[in-house]
């Protein structure tokens, strides 16, 4: 089994690729609609459209914020801090790391 660096950065790979699709999808998204006079209000899939693009946007900005917390663990780890509460300073039991190792804290403090 890899340590905790190892599946971190395999963690943050996932996330970025995720991420990378995600805008190249919400490119799409805005270039198919740009060649249209498609008003959202008005035209029956404008709605349709409109959807798609902030659905993809808000999907995009969960990645960002995964990846930002992915990065503060990377930082946790480099530190010595990586599997202690930020609030009570116990260790994180290894199970919930498995399950979310970006976790800051530990199931008692969460």
């Amino acid at each position: 089994m890899s340590g905790p660096r190892e599946r971190l950065l395999a963690e943050r790979e996932r996330v970025a690729s995720r991420l990378r699709d995600l805008e190249g999808d919400h490119r799409g998204v805005v270039e198919a609609s740009r060649d249209t006079n498609a008003d959202d209000e008005h035209d029956p899939e404008g709605a349709t459209i409109a959807f798609e693009r902030s659905q993809v946007d808000a999907l995009a900005r969960q990645a960002r914020h995964h990846l930002d917390e992915v990065d503060a663990a990377l930082a946790r780890e480099s530190a010595g801090d990586y599997g202690r509460c930020e609030r009570c300073g116990s260790e994180i039991p290894a199970e919930r790391l498995d399950v979310r190792p970006t976790a800051r804290t530990c199931v008692t403090c969460a």
